[in-house]
Protein backbone atom coordinates (compact mmCIF):
# COMPACT_ATOMS: atom_id res chain seq x y z
CA UNK A 1 0.00 0.00 0.00
CA UNK A 2 0.99 3.43 -0.87
CA UNK A 3 1.61 6.02 2.10
CA UNK A 4 -0.76 8.62 1.85
CA UNK A 5 2.16 10.89 2.35
CA UNK A 6 3.91 10.39 -1.19
CA UNK A 7 0.53 9.09 -3.18
CA UNK A 8 -2.89 10.93 -3.75
CA UNK A 9 -4.29 8.20 -6.06
CA UNK A 10 -3.38 5.10 -7.42
CA UNK A 11 -3.64 4.45 -10.83
CA UNK A 12 -2.64 1.39 -13.26
CA UNK A 13 -0.08 -0.68 -13.09
CA UNK A 14 2.98 1.86 -11.56
CA UNK A 15 1.02 5.02 -12.34
CA UNK A 16 0.90 7.36 -9.18
CA UNK A 17 -0.94 10.83 -8.69
CA UNK A 18 2.28 12.39 -6.49
CA UNK A 19 1.93 14.53 -3.36
CA UNK A 20 3.14 17.42 -3.89
CA UNK A 21 5.07 17.93 -0.59
CA UNK A 22 6.62 14.23 -1.44
CA UNK A 23 7.59 15.32 -5.29
CA UNK A 24 9.34 18.53 -3.53
CA UNK A 25 11.34 16.37 -1.48
CA UNK A 26 12.04 14.24 -4.76
CA UNK A 27 13.28 17.54 -6.29
CA UNK A 28 15.06 18.66 -3.76
CA UNK A 29 17.27 15.56 -3.35
CA UNK A 30 17.17 14.40 -6.97
CA UNK A 31 15.68 11.43 -7.16
CA UNK A 32 12.79 9.67 -9.02
CA UNK A 33 10.42 7.93 -6.96
CA UNK A 34 9.50 4.26 -8.65
CA UNK A 35 6.53 2.98 -7.11
CA UNK A 36 5.96 -1.22 -6.92
CA UNK A 37 2.91 -2.19 -9.00
CA UNK A 38 -0.86 -2.91 -6.61
CA UNK A 39 -0.98 -5.98 -5.18
CA UNK A 40 2.86 -7.43 -5.73
CA UNK A 41 4.32 -7.39 -2.63
CA UNK A 42 7.54 -9.67 -4.26
CA UNK A 43 8.56 -6.74 -6.19
CA UNK A 44 9.81 -5.07 -2.47
CA UNK A 45 10.29 -8.50 -0.72
CA UNK A 46 13.98 -7.97 -0.33
CA UNK A 47 13.55 -4.21 1.52
CA UNK A 48 11.08 -5.84 3.26
CA UNK A 49 12.93 -8.73 4.67
CA UNK A 50 16.01 -6.22 5.61
CA UNK A 51 13.65 -4.44 7.93
CA UNK A 52 12.35 -7.36 9.75
CA UNK A 53 15.61 -8.69 10.20
CA UNK A 54 16.92 -5.42 11.32
CA UNK A 55 14.57 -5.08 13.83
CA UNK A 56 14.91 -7.38 16.28
CA UNK A 57 18.76 -6.10 16.56
CA UNK A 58 17.81 -2.76 16.85
CA UNK A 59 15.07 -3.12 19.48
CA UNK A 60 15.89 -5.99 21.34
CA UNK A 61 15.75 -4.97 24.15
CA UNK A 62 13.00 -1.81 24.00
CA UNK A 63 14.83 1.24 25.06
CA UNK A 64 13.19 3.90 26.76
CA UNK A 65 13.59 7.85 25.75
CA UNK A 66 12.71 11.01 27.41
CA UNK A 67 11.85 12.64 23.93
CA UNK A 68 11.79 12.00 20.18
CA UNK A 69 15.10 13.94 19.58
CA UNK A 70 17.22 11.33 21.81
CA UNK A 71 15.10 8.57 20.12
CA UNK A 72 16.36 9.56 16.65
CA UNK A 73 20.52 10.37 17.89
CA UNK A 74 20.61 7.22 19.48
CA UNK A 75 19.10 5.26 16.38
CA UNK A 76 21.30 6.80 14.09
CA UNK A 77 24.22 5.60 16.38
CA UNK A 78 23.05 1.92 16.72
CA UNK A 79 22.58 2.27 12.48
CA UNK A 80 25.81 3.25 12.50
CA UNK A 81 27.22 -0.02 14.12
CA UNK A 82 24.77 -2.15 12.78
CA UNK A 83 26.69 -0.75 9.53
CA UNK A 84 29.88 -1.46 10.55
CA UNK A 85 29.37 -4.82 12.23
CA UNK A 86 27.54 -6.40 9.03
CA UNK A 87 29.01 -8.22 5.76
CA UNK A 88 28.01 -6.09 2.80
CA UNK A 89 27.19 -9.61 1.22
CA UNK A 90 28.52 -9.10 -2.58
CA UNK A 91 31.32 -6.81 -1.73
CA UNK A 92 34.30 -7.38 0.76
CA UNK A 93 34.48 -5.35 4.18
CA UNK A 94 31.17 -4.25 5.93
CA UNK A 95 28.58 -2.35 4.80
CA UNK A 96 30.14 1.14 6.44
CA UNK A 97 33.63 0.04 4.28
CA UNK A 98 31.30 -0.57 0.98
CA UNK A 99 30.07 3.34 2.13
CA UNK A 100 33.12 5.14 2.40
CA UNK A 101 34.22 3.71 -1.15
CA UNK A 102 31.43 5.07 -2.45
CA UNK A 103 30.81 8.24 -0.92
CA UNK A 104 33.46 10.33 -2.67
CA UNK A 105 31.52 9.55 -5.92
CA UNK A 106 28.21 10.50 -5.07
CA UNK A 107 26.93 14.78 -4.86
CA UNK A 108 26.96 16.67 -2.23
CA UNK A 109 24.12 16.69 0.42
CA UNK A 110 22.03 19.82 -0.27
CA UNK A 111 20.65 20.81 3.33
CA UNK A 112 17.80 18.97 4.77
CA UNK A 113 14.82 19.05 3.48
CA UNK A 114 12.03 20.83 5.37
CA UNK A 115 9.66 18.31 5.58
CA UNK A 116 5.99 18.67 6.59
CA UNK A 117 2.49 17.79 5.30
CA UNK A 118 0.47 20.94 4.68
CA UNK A 119 -3.68 21.51 5.26
CA UNK A 120 -5.90 24.52 4.60
CA UNK A 121 -7.39 25.74 7.33
CA UNK A 122 -9.76 28.75 7.99
CA UNK A 123 -9.38 30.69 11.08
CA UNK A 124 -12.68 30.73 13.45
CA UNK A 125 -13.80 34.01 15.10
CA UNK A 126 -12.54 32.89 18.48
CA UNK A 127 -8.91 33.03 16.50
CA UNK A 128 -8.29 29.43 16.73
CA UNK A 129 -7.53 26.51 14.29
CA UNK A 130 -8.72 22.90 14.79
CA UNK A 131 -6.15 19.94 14.22
CA UNK A 132 -6.78 15.94 15.52
CA UNK A 133 -9.47 17.09 17.88
CA UNK A 134 -7.47 19.75 19.56
CA UNK A 135 -7.30 23.80 19.03
CA UNK A 136 -4.89 26.28 18.85
CA UNK A 137 -4.66 29.92 18.46
CA UNK A 138 -3.76 32.16 15.69
CA UNK A 139 -3.39 36.26 15.69
CA UNK A 140 -6.31 37.73 16.16
CA UNK A 141 -5.70 39.40 12.71
CA UNK A 142 -6.42 36.74 10.96
CA UNK A 143 -9.62 35.50 12.44
CA UNK A 144 -12.20 34.28 9.48
CA UNK A 145 -9.11 33.83 7.33
CA UNK A 146 -7.15 31.08 5.64
CA UNK A 147 -4.09 29.82 6.90
CA UNK A 148 -1.67 27.17 5.66
CA UNK A 149 -0.96 24.75 9.15
CA UNK A 150 2.21 22.71 8.33
CA UNK A 151 2.43 19.83 10.54
CA UNK A 152 5.55 18.52 11.79
CA UNK A 153 6.08 15.41 14.23
CA UNK A 154 6.27 17.71 17.35
CA UNK A 155 5.18 21.32 16.29
CA UNK A 156 3.05 22.91 14.14
CA UNK A 157 3.68 25.80 12.61
CA UNK A 158 0.56 28.65 10.78
CA UNK A 159 1.24 30.46 7.96
CA UNK A 160 0.01 32.96 5.59
CA UNK A 161 1.26 35.58 2.75
CA UNK A 162 4.08 34.42 2.78
CA UNK A 163 5.01 34.84 6.25
CA UNK A 164 5.88 32.59 9.39
CA UNK A 165 2.31 33.52 12.03
CA UNK A 166 2.74 31.47 15.08
CA UNK A 167 3.98 28.24 16.00
CA UNK A 168 2.91 25.99 18.67
CA UNK A 169 3.74 22.55 20.24
CA UNK A 170 2.15 19.50 18.68
CA UNK A 171 -0.05 17.88 21.31
CA UNK A 172 -0.86 14.07 20.79
CA UNK A 173 -3.25 12.50 22.51
CA UNK A 174 -3.65 8.55 21.55
CA UNK A 175 -6.60 8.16 23.39
CA UNK A 176 -9.92 9.18 21.81
CA UNK A 177 -11.59 8.97 25.42
CA UNK A 178 -10.43 12.26 26.53
CA UNK A 179 -11.55 15.43 24.96
CA UNK A 180 -9.99 17.92 22.78
CA UNK A 181 -8.21 20.34 24.70
CA UNK A 182 -7.65 24.38 23.40
CA UNK A 183 -3.78 25.61 23.71
CA UNK A 184 -3.79 29.57 24.07
CA UNK A 185 -1.04 31.93 23.10
CA UNK A 186 -2.17 34.71 25.15
CA UNK A 187 -0.37 37.20 22.91
CA UNK A 188 -2.59 36.57 19.70
CA UNK A 189 -4.92 38.20 21.84
CA UNK A 190 -3.41 41.25 22.64
CA UNK A 191 -5.45 43.47 19.30
CA UNK A 192 -8.75 42.23 20.98
CA UNK A 193 -8.15 43.16 24.40
CA UNK A 194 -6.89 46.47 23.22
CA UNK A 195 -10.15 47.40 21.70
CA UNK A 196 -12.22 45.46 24.43
CA UNK A 197 -10.12 46.01 28.16
CA UNK A 198 -12.57 44.16 30.11
CA UNK A 199 -12.06 40.65 28.30
CA UNK A 200 -8.85 40.50 30.31
CA UNK A 201 -10.57 39.82 33.62
CA UNK A 202 -12.60 36.50 32.57
CA UNK A 203 -10.71 35.65 29.14
CA UNK A 204 -9.38 32.20 29.24
CA UNK A 205 -6.48 33.07 26.60
CA UNK A 206 -5.12 35.18 29.42
CA UNK A 207 -5.35 32.13 32.26
CA UNK A 208 -1.55 31.27 31.85
CA UNK A 209 0.09 34.39 31.36
CA UNK A 210 3.32 34.53 33.32
CA UNK A 211 3.48 35.01 36.54
CA UNK A 212 4.79 38.51 37.08
CA UNK A 213 2.12 39.64 34.91
CA UNK A 214 -0.80 37.63 36.96
CA UNK A 215 0.84 39.39 40.39
CA UNK A 216 0.82 43.29 38.61
CA UNK A 217 -2.92 42.21 37.02
CA UNK A 218 -4.33 41.55 40.41
CA UNK A 219 -3.15 44.49 41.41
CA UNK A 220 -4.30 46.82 38.46
CA UNK A 221 -7.77 45.27 38.32
CA UNK A 222 -8.08 46.79 41.81
CA UNK A 223 -8.21 50.20 41.17
CA UNK A 224 -10.46 51.90 38.44
CA UNK A 225 -9.21 52.30 34.66
CA UNK A 226 -6.61 48.84 36.08
CA UNK A 227 -7.80 46.92 32.79
CA UNK A 228 -6.76 49.57 30.73
CA UNK A 229 -3.34 49.85 32.10
CA UNK A 230 -2.74 46.09 32.08
CA UNK A 231 -3.64 46.42 28.99
CA UNK A 232 -1.02 48.82 27.94
CA UNK A 233 1.82 46.70 29.67
CA UNK A 234 0.69 43.55 28.34
CA UNK A 235 1.09 45.39 24.80
CA UNK A 236 4.60 46.84 25.46
CA UNK A 237 5.95 42.82 24.54
CA UNK A 238 4.59 43.49 20.70
CA UNK A 239 7.59 46.44 20.35
CA UNK A 240 10.27 45.60 22.96
CA UNK A 241 11.74 42.01 24.11
CA UNK A 242 9.19 40.07 26.42
CA UNK A 243 11.71 39.07 28.57
CA UNK A 244 12.80 42.96 29.41
CA UNK A 245 9.32 44.22 30.17
CA UNK A 246 8.97 40.89 32.37
CA UNK A 247 11.87 42.31 34.42
CA UNK A 248 10.42 46.00 34.36
CA UNK A 249 7.60 44.42 35.99
CA UNK A 250 8.87 42.56 38.62
CA UNK A 251 11.01 45.69 39.36
CA UNK A 252 7.80 47.31 39.89
CA UNK A 253 6.41 44.67 42.12
CA UNK A 254 9.36 44.41 44.44
CA UNK A 255 9.45 48.51 45.17
CA UNK A 256 5.94 48.63 45.92
CA UNK A 257 4.64 50.96 42.78
CA UNK A 258 2.10 49.07 40.22
CA UNK A 259 1.27 51.61 38.29
CA UNK A 260 2.32 51.53 34.17
CA UNK A 261 3.94 54.64 34.37
CA UNK A 262 6.59 53.18 37.00
CA UNK A 263 6.61 50.44 34.69
CA UNK A 264 7.30 52.36 31.76
CA UNK A 265 9.91 54.65 33.24
CA UNK A 266 11.84 51.08 33.93
CA UNK A 267 11.53 49.82 31.09
CA UNK A 268 13.45 52.55 29.66
CA UNK A 269 16.15 52.24 31.95
CA UNK A 270 16.90 49.08 31.40
CA UNK A 271 16.72 49.37 27.62
CA UNK A 272 18.91 52.23 27.76
CA UNK A 273 21.20 50.39 30.16
CA UNK A 274 20.65 52.67 33.13
CA UNK A 275 20.89 51.77 36.88
CA UNK A 276 17.18 51.08 37.86
CA UNK A 277 18.50 51.67 41.68
CA UNK A 278 16.15 55.24 43.35
CA UNK A 279 18.40 57.16 45.23
CA UNK A 280 17.03 57.04 49.17
CA UNK A 281 16.19 60.82 49.83
CA UNK A 282 15.06 61.92 53.52
CA UNK A 283 12.96 64.81 52.52
CA UNK A 284 13.67 66.97 55.81
CA UNK A 285 10.86 67.47 58.70
CA UNK A 286 9.18 70.67 57.64
CA UNK A 287 8.26 69.35 54.31
CA UNK A 288 6.22 67.42 56.09
CA UNK A 289 2.30 68.31 55.39
CA UNK A 290 0.07 68.68 59.00
CA UNK A 291 -2.91 68.33 57.19
CA UNK A 292 -3.59 66.89 53.71
CA UNK A 293 -5.04 69.18 50.89
CA UNK A 294 -8.25 68.40 49.46
CA UNK A 295 -10.31 69.25 46.55
CA UNK A 296 -13.12 72.14 47.69
CA UNK A 297 -14.76 73.58 44.43
CA UNK A 298 -16.90 75.61 46.60
CA UNK A 299 -14.57 78.37 46.85
CA UNK A 300 -14.78 79.10 43.23
CA UNK A 301 -18.24 80.00 44.21
CA UNK A 302 -16.80 82.85 46.11
CA UNK A 303 -16.39 84.45 42.22
CA UNK A 304 -19.51 84.52 41.30
CA UNK A 305 -22.06 87.69 41.71
CA UNK A 306 -24.04 88.25 44.43
CA UNK A 307 -26.13 90.91 43.54
CA UNK A 308 -28.96 89.36 41.50
CA UNK A 309 -28.67 91.84 38.46
CA UNK A 310 -25.22 91.68 38.03
CA UNK A 311 -24.03 89.62 35.14
CA UNK A 312 -21.07 87.64 34.67
CA UNK A 313 -17.90 89.35 33.05
CA UNK A 314 -17.55 87.64 29.65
Amino acid sequence: MDAKTAVDRVGRGKERQVNMRFLAMANHYVFEPEFCNPAAGWEKGQVEKNVQDARPRLWNPMPNFPDLASLNAWLERRCMEFWRDTPHGTLAGSIADAWGSEQAALMQLPPAFDGFVEQSKRVSPTCLISFERNRYSVPASFANRPVSLRIYPDRLVVAAEGQILCEHDRLIQRSHHLPGRTIYDWRHYLAVIQRKPGALRNGAPFVDLPPAFRQLQSQLLRRPGGDREMVDILALVLHHDEQVVLNAVELALSEGVATKTHVLNLLHRLIDGKSTDAPSIDPPGALALKREPRANVERYDELRPRDAGSRHAS
